[in-house]
């Protein structure tokens, strides 16, 4: 129904890497219990932060809207990401 990743990325940091969820089960609260369990895991980890990267247009709203209704707050770029026009970067304090 869906898949995505966490990265270590050191100093109690991890990365919420390419979250999907397949056409046929979108708007289902797959993406919601993805990032939930991803959390889960990063503060069963001893993570204190979680940082992700993503795009921005019509295609990402859904995404993003679902970042910030769980919290995850507008912020500089992280690990070896440079900004550009398109990409924007979220983080969330555990």
């Amino acid at each position: 129904m869906g898949i995505g990743a966490l990265r270590d990325l050191g100093g109690g940091t991890g990365e919420l890497k390419s979250m999907r969820t397949h056409p046929d089960f979108l708007r289902r609260g797959v993406a919601a219990a993805l990032l939930e369990h991803i959390i889960g895991m990063a503060r069963s980890r001893g993570m204190t932060r979680l940082s992700l990267e993503t795009g921005s247009g019509a295609y990402f709203e859904p995404a993003l809207a679902l970042y910030k209704r769980r919290g995850f707050l507008d912020g500089a770029e992280f690990a070896d990401y440079k900004p550009t026009s398109f990409n924007r970067f979220l983080h969330l304090d555990l």
